[in-house]
C-alpha cells in the first residue's frame, strides 16, 4: 500500500470525527476489543487473532479522554509528520514527538513510551494498517545470508556477499523488492551465535538456503520476511531453539502468532513452519546430557503455561516434549553441540536432521 492510500485512510479517520462533532454529539472510536478476552485461536487457519468484540473509546468519557487523545494526536503525528514528508521514524520517536503537556492542564498526553506504543498498536486495529504502512519503526535486530539478490530502497543488495556478518535486516521489510532468490528453504535461528557459525561454515552456499537469526524472539520485520519468502517463494521455513520451553515458545510465535500481536496474525504468522530443533530426542541420541542446564520454578511455571495453549495441548509430540525436560528437570543449549565439533552443527546435525525430515511441528 501507497503512502497516499495510508494518508488517504487516515484522512477518513479524522473526517469521521469531525463530522460527528459538527452533528453535536460526544465524538467516539469504535474499536475491536484488545484485550485477552476477545483474543481467539481460529483452528481453521491455526493462528490467534481477535475476535468480533468491539469497544466505543469516547471523548467526554473520563475513563477514555486521555487514550482518545492519544490515538488522536498520534494519527496526527503520522500524517503529517511521517507519511507527509516520505520519512520512516522508530517508536521511540514518536514518543518524543507526541510528549507534551496539554494545554490549560498540568497533565502530560504521554508519560511514558508504552502509551504510545499502545495507541499505535489502537491506530493498526482502527485503520486495519499496520505499523509499517504507517511509517513507524522498531529496532533492527537481525541478520541474512544466502543467494538473494534484492533491491532496497534503490539499491541492490546481495545477500551473498555481506561478509561474516550478514545483511542486517531493518525493521521494516515490506518495501524489499526481491530480484532474485535461489534456494531451497529457509533456516531460522533464534541466536546470532549460531548464525555466525554456520555463516562462516557458508552453510547457505553448500545447502542451498538461506539463514536468518535475531537475537531471542524474532522482530516483527524479520516474521514479516519470513512471511514473505514462505509465501511468495514458496520456500519451507525451519526453525533452530535452544531446547527449553521459551525455544518453544518462538517457535510457537512465529507459527501461530502472539497474544500481543493478535491484531496482525495475519502480515506476520507462518502456519507450515516446521521446528527443527534441538528438542530432547536430540540430546539423547548425541549424548549430551553433560551439557544440561538445570531448571527452576519460572521454567516449570512457563512450561506448565505453554502445555496448556490451544495449538500445543493436543500435540502429542510437544507435550511429550515438554515431559521430558520435566523428566530429565533440564535444558539445553543449540552451542552445546559445539562439543562434538565446531562445525558438527553445519556439517552433520543440520544437513542430517533436514534431509530425513526430522521435524516437529
Amino acid at each position: 500500500m501507497s503512502k497516499e492510500k495510508s494518508k488517504k485512510i487516515l484522512e477518513e479517520f479524522g473526517d469521521n470525527l469531525v463530522k460527528q462533532i459538527k452533528k453535536g454529539k460526544n465524538p467516539e472510536i469504535e474499536m475491536t476489543l484488545r484485550n485477552l478476552s476477545n483474543i481467539i485461536f481460529d483452528t481453521k487457519q491455526r493462528i490467534l487473532k481477535l475476535g468480533d468484540k468491539t469497544q466505543n473509546r469516547s471523548f467526554f468519557n473520563v475513563a477514555h479522554a486521555k487514550k482518545f487523545l492519544q490515538t488522536i494526536d498520534v494519527a496526527s503525528v503520522i500524517k503529517k509528520e511521517l507519511l507527509g514528508s516520505g520519512k520512516h521514524s522508530s517508536l521511540r520517536d514518536v514518543f518524543y514527538m507526541v510528549k507534551r503537556t496539554i494545554p490549560g492542564t498540568n497533565v502530560n498526553l504521554v508519560d511514558d513510551q508504552m502509551e504510545s506504543d499502545k495507541a499505535i498498536e489502537d491506530l493498526e486495529v482502527i485503520t486495519s494498517l499496520s505499523r509499517e504502512q504507517l511509517h513507524v519503526a522498531a529496532n533492527k535486530n537481525g541478520s541474512v545470508a544466502g543467494k538473494v539478490v534484492i533491491e532496497d530502497k534503490g539499491d541492490t543488495i546481495d545477500w551473498a556477499r555481506m561478509g561474516s556478518g550478514g545483511w542486517s535486516i531493518p525493521s521494516i521489510t515490506e518495501e524489499i523488492i526481491f530480484k532474485k532468490v535461489n534456494a531451497k528453504y529457509v533456516l531460522y535461528m533464534e541466536k546470532a551465535a549460531v548464525f555466525e557459525r554456520l555463516n562462516e561454515d557458508k552453510f547457505w552456499e553448500k545447502n542451498n538456503c538461506i539463514i536468518i537469526s535475531s537475537q531471542g524472539q524474532a522482530t516483527r520485520g524479520i516474521r514479516r520476511l519470513l512471511q514473505r519468502l514462505y509465501e511468495e517463494h514458496n520456500l519451507p521455513i525451519y526453525v533452530l531453539c535452544d531446547g527449553d520451553i521459551y525455544g518453544a515458545y518462538i517457535y510457537s510465535v512465529i507459527k501461530y502468532g502472539s497474544i500481543a500481536l493478535a491484531h496482525a496474525s495475519g502480515r506476520l504468522t507462518i502456519p507450515g513452519v516446521k521446528y527443527v530443533g534441538i528438542t530432547m530426542d536430540d540430546v539423547i541420541k548425541y549424548d549430551l546430557k553433560k551439557h544440561f542446564i538445570k531448571l527452576n520454578d519460572n521454567d516449570y511455571a512457563r512450561i506448565k503455561q505453554v502445555s496448556e495453549y490451544d495449538w500445543f495441548k493436543d500435540n502429542k509430540e510437544w507435550l511429550r516434549q515438554f515431559k521430558m525436560m520435566k523428566d530429565f528437570n533440564a535444558k539445553v543449549e543449540i552451542q552445546s553441540l559445539t562439543s562434538k565439533g565446531i562445525s558438527f552443527i553445519s556439517e552433520k546435525y543440520l544437513p542430517e536432521k533436514i534431509k530425513n525430515k526430522e521435524f516437529l511441528d
